[in-house]
């Protein structure tokens, strides 16, 4: 079970909010009903799967975003377990709030509460496709893994050929670590049914893209407005997803990451 909570958002620092509302909205992302929570400019768009936070604001972006109730209580005990924190607000009369970084400096944020409604009660993708996987860049996976694995430790899939590639269940979503050079920051990886559609749409609205990018295969990489890359591919390039149980044979992945 996650110690982050349940997934809420990827969130991403937008230098035009409307820009980047629009170009979501476009690639066929439903925007949600926020809360008041925050004092800034903030919208969400989501495809019933994948809840993007667009946030007029100056943090470490971008941020993988949990939902963790009893959020102080959670605080106490991963501290005690080593855990350090970028960012810690915890009060009775804030919105509590920490923040943390792993070995490769991608944030990781934890709420006490949600900040939009719905966004789980539909599944419509967008033009892009199916979400399967937030990719993060790394430099060593078996240390990176580490890390994760003491948060989410759950393990969704692994490779170690052509390049080294583990894929967790971090709260209800799969974080992908890599060490493929094509991979420039945490991107969104989507597994698209339509790509006519996709391309006569980038062709149309002249989307900032690159055919053929070189991570993993993708048929394109798409660039949002605020910098987030979303890359195309015909299929899920780990193949099937499973999960590792309790009553699975996990001595291949103990053996990668003692």
């Amino acid at each position: 079970m996650s110690r982050l909570g349940r997934f809420l958002e990827f969130s991403v620092r937008v230098p035009d909010i409307l820009d980047s509302l629009g170009y979501y909205k476009m690639l066929g992302f439903t925007e949600l009903v926020i809360g008041d929570v925050w004092a800034h400019k903030y919208a969400v768009v989501s495809d019933g799967v994948l809840s993007i936070g667009l946030h007029d604001d100056h943090f470490d972006s971008p941020s993988i975003t949990f939902v963790q109730e009893n959020l102080a209580k959670r605080a106490r005990k991963m501290t005690k377990h080593g855990f350090d924190f970028s960012f810690m607000r915890l009060d009775e009369d804030v919105f509590n709030e920490l923040r943390l970084v792993d070995r490769d400096g991608h944030t990781i944020t934890m709420l006490e509460a949600r900040t939009f409604s719905g966004g789980d009660e539909f599944d419509n993708d967008s033009i892009c496709g199916t979400w399967f996987e937030l990719s993060l860049p790394v430099r060593d996976t078996v240390r990176c893994a580490r890390f994760w694995a003491s948060i989410a430790p759950v393990v969704l899939r692994m490779r170690e050929d052509p390049t080294p590639h583990m894929r967790f269940d971090a709260g209800g979503i799969a974080v992908g670590l890599s060490e493929s050079i094509a991979l420039d920051g945490p991107s969104l990886c989507f597994k698209c049914r339509d790509k006519e559609a996709l391309f006569a749409l980038i062709q149309k609205h002249n989307l900032p893209h690159e055919k053929f990018p070189g991570y993993e295969g993708a048929l394109v990489a798409l660039t949002a407005p605020e910098g987030t890359t979303l890359y195309a591919f015909e299929e899920d390039f780990l193949g099937e997803t499973y999960e590792v149980d309790e009553s699975d044979d996990t001595s291949e992945y103990e053996a990668l990451t003692m």
